[in-house]
């Protein structure tokens, strides 16, 4: 299909316990999205929609994850908004003709933008799970510059943390045992996402 990235499998040494490694490289091998939106340049994962966007889109990943941490730092630019991102954990592609074609996805997203930074939200899967502490937010957003960002998964427990600052840490109970870990670009005006210093820990490997 015409503007679709579809990939091989992310290069990584199956079985190494505690993987640390190049979890995206510059051909985004082991990822499928639309190619018009993202690319990978200067160790930078870039989220582009110079036109904005009529529906949420993600680049995903092609292999499915149970416990890891993910940690970066990502920066928003919106035209006339902030902009609106956001990281699936165990997650899938919807299964409709429509969501498939523009790589709509469905679960648990750590939530980048707007009052949402640092918040837990159930894409396509029951809205909000955790709010970030927006009193947390305020104090250590920078929203014109980049943020540190962490995710850890391990079992039904999920933490999020912001510059530093926890804002979710809790189980659970319908967080799904896999799925793949997703990118988004929110619909809505132009905007651009960037997230470097990407450093990714499978622990389910340990």
């Amino acid at each position: 299909m015409p503007g679709r990235l579809v990939a091989a499998w992310v290069r990584r040494r199956r079985g190494q316990r505690g993987y640390e490694g190049d979890f995206l490289t510059g051909d985004l091998a082991g990822w499928e999205g639309l190619t018009e939106y993202w690319s990978y340049k200067d160790g930078a994962l870039v989220g582009a929609s110079p036109d904005g966007l009529k529906f949420n889109t993600f680049l995903c990943s092609k292999e499915k994850y149970t416990d890891f941490e993910l940690t970066f730092q990502v920066k928003l630019t919106g035209k006339d908004w902030t902009g609106n991102s956001g990281v699936q954990v165990r997650s899938k592609i919807r299964d409709g003709e429509e969501d498939r074609k523009h790589f709509a996805v469905e679960g648990p997203q750590c939530d980048i933008g707007d009052v949402y930074w640092g918040s837990l939200y159930g894409e396509h899967f029951g809205g909000m799970m955790k709010q970030a502490p927006k009193e947390i937010v305020a104090k250590v957003l920078k929203p014109d510059d980049f943020n540190d960002y962490s995710i850890k998964v391990a079992g039904k427990h999920v933490t999020i943390k912001l510059n530093g600052e926890t804002t979710v840490d809790d189980d659970f109970p319908k967080l799904p045992d896999d799925g793949i870990i997703a990118w988004q670009m929110h619909a809505g005006g132009p905007m651009e996402v960037v997230f470097k210093n990407i450093k990714f820990t499978d622990l389910s490997k340990k």
